[in-house]
C-alpha cells in the first residue's frame, strides 16, 4: 500500500497513538528504526502495519531490514516528508511499525519457581523505565511490576531506551498496590524496599529466595504504605558527597547483586 495524504485514516491513527489513552484504546504502540524493528521481527513480536520511506535506504541496515519486511502483507510506503510527519524522531531513519500491546495477568509470576521480580511505584521518566526494562532483560529478571501513575511502558520514549528489551521482558500492570504486595508475601516472598533510611546495605541482603523488590518514585521515593509492607529497607552505600542515585542506576546495582548471588 502507498499513502501520500496526511489525511488519509492511518496516517490519523498513527499520530494518535502519541497519546497514552488511544494506545490502550487500539491496543497498538509505535515502534520506530531499524534496531528495534529487527528485535520486534527476531522476537516474533505481532504487527499490525510496518511503515517505511524512502530515507530506510539511506540508513545503515535499512537495505537488509528491507529485505526482510518487503513481502510483509501490511506494508506501507509513504513519502519522507509524510514519514517525518508521523515520526517523533529528530533524525527519523525511514522506518516504523504499529505493535500490538499483549497485556500479561500478573498470575503468571505465581507459578514460578524462585523468582526475583521489581516493583516499580510511579516511575515518571521514560529515560528511566526504559533503562530499568532493558537491564532486566540482561540479567533475565523474572518479572516488572508496574504500578498506577507511572509512566506508559508504550510511550514511544521508553520504547526507544529498551532497545528492543520491552519484546522480552515481562512487564505486568496493577491497579492494587497493597493486596499486590500482599499476595507474594503471603506466597513466602521477601519483600525489600529501598530507601536511604535502610539500615541494610545491599551486598548484606540475602536475594537468593524468592525476592520482590519495592522501588519508588524519582523525587519522592517509595509511599509510607509500601514502606510499611516491607520486611527489609535497604540502600547503597555511597561514599561521596552524592545524596542519592538516580533510579534506574540505583536498581540497575540491585539486580546486579541479586543475580551475582543467584549465580553462585
Amino acid at each position: 500500500m502507498e499513502i501520500t495524504s496526511s489525511k488519509n485514516p492511518k496516517i490519523k491513527q498513527i499520530k494518535s497513538l502519541y497519546r497514552r489513552k488511544n494506545r490502550w484504546n487500539m491496543e497498538l504502540f509505535i515502534i520506530e528504526g531499524v534496531k528495534i524493528l529487527e528485535e520486534c521481527i527476531d522476537n516474533n513480536y505481532p504487527l499490525e502495519n510496518i511503515i517505511y520511506s524512502d530515507e530506510l535506504f539511506n540508513t545503515n541496515g535499512g537495505v537488509e531490514i528491507y529485505e526482510r519486511i518487503k513481502s510483509y502483507e501490511n506494508l506501507i510506503y509513504v513519502p519522507n516528508s509524510l514519514f517525518k510527519e508521523i515520526s517523533d524522531t529528530e533524525n527519523p531513519q525511514g522506518i516504523m511499525a504499529l505493535a500490538k500491546i499483549t497485556e500479561r495477568q500478573i498470575e503468571e509470576l505465581y507459578k514460578l519457581d524462585n523468582p526475583f521480580i521489581l516493583f516499580l511505584e510511579e516511575i515518571q521518566d521514560p529515560g528511566n523505565m526504559g533503562t530499568i526494562i532493558r537491564t532486566a532483560d540482561a540479567f533475565n529478571l523474572d518479572g516488572i511490576i508496574v504500578s498506577e501513575g507511572s509512566v506508559d511502558i508504550y510511550n514511544p520514549k521508553v520504547i526507544r531506551s529498551t532497545m528492543g528489551s520491552i519484546f522480552r521482558t515481562p512487564v505486568y500492570y496493577i491497579k492494587d498496590n497493597m493486596e499486590t504486595i500482599k499476595k507474594f508475601e503471603s506466597m513466602g516472598f521477601k519483600i525489600f524496599a529501598t530507601s536511604l533510611e535502610g539500615e541494610n546495605y545491599t551486598y548484606n541482603i540475602d536475594f537468593k529466595n524468592s525476592s520482590l523488590i519495592l522501588i519508588g518514585n524519582e523525587s519522592k521515593g517509595l509511599s509510607d504504605e509500601l514502606h510499611s509492607l516491607a520486611h527489609q529497607w535497604i540502600k547503597i552505600p555511597i561514599l561521596g558527597g552524592a545524596e542519592s542515585l538516580n533510579v534506574a542506576i540505583a536498581t540497575s546495582i540491585i539486580m546486579y547483586e541479586g543475580i551475582k548471588q543467584r549465580m553462585g
